[in-house]
């Protein structure tokens, strides 16, 4: 976390629902790396009997046990519904007749005063085939990830923040494209790709007290968390991608940024239907390692967002030994499928030399199922990417995605689900 952003925050703790106990933590968390304590990572190749995993079979049980942990103590359970139906919006031309933009509502089959999911999808105009897509969530609703004024605005509550255009917890015609930015429609429609975006807020709005209003609602158990809301919203807009003409529903790549990137791993852990991951700056309880005990800590987050993850979890706050498993463990349960971490280096909040070593760490159960690890075992530090079936990218800056990262991004997707991997497969 810069200095220069300090006051803010330390504001901005105060007024949230951890009050002045968030705020003690948030003057608790260690930024430096002389004071990361000793630890011992559990062993994602030893199962619960204490019986060495030795083969592609006895990964699958041992998969089975780690997922469950992860379910029971840290994000919760899925929810178990609603049954969606979707109704198409629009179909318009977009970005100078190179790309169509489809928009599509995904509502409660049984319930219309449900909340509805929407789904903003870009598709190249110009395809000679089915498109590889990326699937992300958004922060603020559909309407800030470009300006064309077609584009539904959400009625959904979105947070009041630096970008402007929201009044009372709303959005205004103001709040069209102020994340455009961080969405380069030009650029992955060039590569040939497409792009699927719906409002995190549809499904759980990020808020202590409103995060059951969404969508799913009443459906997340009461040992569940808006994280274990996000996820399911992602599996159930790829189950939107599988019916899309236009869209190659095996080469999905699903991508999360921050708190939305720890729910995108949360998703892959469980549907392993998404062709390649993308997390980037997804810190504490995403892919950096939780006994690090660097930048955002488990205690402070469970303090300052209560609703994120399961109540059971508020028990490790401060004793992250205790954890039964850590964040390596999550992602071997992408495996063996292409993953990318990546963030950035003045980003130290996110822990991203932890994050590191949580990828290196699950290179083990890759190499196991017959996959390449890691190709690096020192951490490379800022603008030294790696690109591999694991690829990791550390650039210049803070919290934030940038062109440079998707430039990252769309060099590993190429890899595995672009034009010219399809051509190799």
């Amino acid at each position: 976390m810069k200095v220069l952003g300090w006051a803010k925050t330390l504001g901005s703790v105060v007024r949230g629902p951890g009050g002045v106990r968030a705020v003690r933590e948030l003057l608790r968390v260690n930024v430096r790396d002389s004071r990361v304590p000793e630890f011992t990572l559990p062993d994602a190749l030893t199962d619960a009997a204490g019986q060495p995993v030795t083969t592609p079979e006895g990964w699958r049980a041992r998969r089975a046990e780690i997922l469950g942990i992860f379910r029971h103590e840290i994000y919760g359970p899925a929810p178990a519904g609603p049954a969606l139906v979707a109704t198409q919006l629009s179909e318009t031309s977009a970005l100078a007749g190179r790309a169509r933009c489809r928009q599509i509502r995904l509502s409660a089959s049984n319930e219309p005063d449900r909340p509805a999911l929407h789904l903003l999808l870009y598709l190249p105009a110009d395809a000679p085939a089915p498109a590889p897509v990326f699937l992300a969530l958004n922060f603020r609703g559909n309407h800030s990830i470009a300006g064309d004024p077609s584009i539904r605005l959400s009625t959904a509550w979105i947070e009041e923040d630096d970008a402007g255009g929201v009044a009372r917890n709303r959005a205004t015609e103001a709040a069209r494209g102020v994340r455009s930015r961080r969405w380069p429609l030009e650029t992955i429609l060039g590569r040939g790709y497409g792009l699927a975006t719906a409002y995190a807020g549809d499904l759980a709005p990020d808020h202590p007290d409103l995060w059951r209003t969404g969508l799913v609602g009443s459906d997340i158990p009461a040992d569940g968390g808006a994280l274990s809301a996000w996820a399911w919203g992602l599996s159930r807009l790829l189950d939107q991608l599988e019916c899309e003409p236009g869209v190659d529903p095996g080469r999905v790549a699903l991508l999360g940024h921050s708190r939305l990137g720890k729910a995108a791993l949360w998703a892959a852990a469980q549907d392993e239907r998404f062709a390649v991951v993308l997390a980037n700056a997804s810190g504490c309880m995403g892919a950096a390692l939780s006994r690090r005990r660097f930048g955002e800590s488990l205690a402070f987050m469970n303090s300052a967002f209560p609703h994120w993850m399961a109540p059971r979890l508020h028990a490790y706050s401060r004793k992250e030994d205790a954890l039964p498993v850590d964040q390596h463990q999550l992602l071997t349960l992408v495996a063996p499928r292409p993953l990318c971490i990546s963030g950035a280096e003045g980003d130290r909040w996110s822990d991203p030399r932890g994050e590191f070593l949580a990828l290196r760490e699950a290179s083990a159960v890759y190499r196991l199922l017959g996959s390449p690890g890691l190709d690096a075992d020192e951490w490379p530090g800022s603008e030294r990417p790696i690109l591999g079936h694991l690829a990791h990218h550390l650039r210049r800056g803070s919290h934030d995605i940038t062109a440079r990262d998707w430039a990252h991004f769309l060099d590993f997707a190429d890899l595995h689900i672009g034009p010219q991997a399809r051509q190799r497969a």
